[in-house]
């Protein structure tokens, strides 16, 4: 019972920590994630590609070679 009640009180105080957060309609938060997305495509790599292969940390590293 104690183990119950300690869960409760955890879940109690989430829920309370929750209930603070500020919150944002869904079309206001779709428009400023366009508007950061917009506003950094420059600099995002997977759009734009790597400037060298030695920058890019999605290249293979090493064939494995079997003799």
């Amino acid at each position: 019972m104690a183990a119950n009640l300690q869960q409760q009180r955890s879940i109690n105080e989430q829920l309370r920590r929750e209930a603070v957060v500020p919150r944002i309609q869904v079309s206001e938060a779709c428009q400023l994630m366009m508007k950061y997305v917009l506003e950094h495509e420059g600099e995002d790599c997977l759009l734009n590609g790597f400037a060298s292969q030695k920058v890019n940390p999605y290249r293979e590293k090493n064939s494995c070679s079997i003799l």
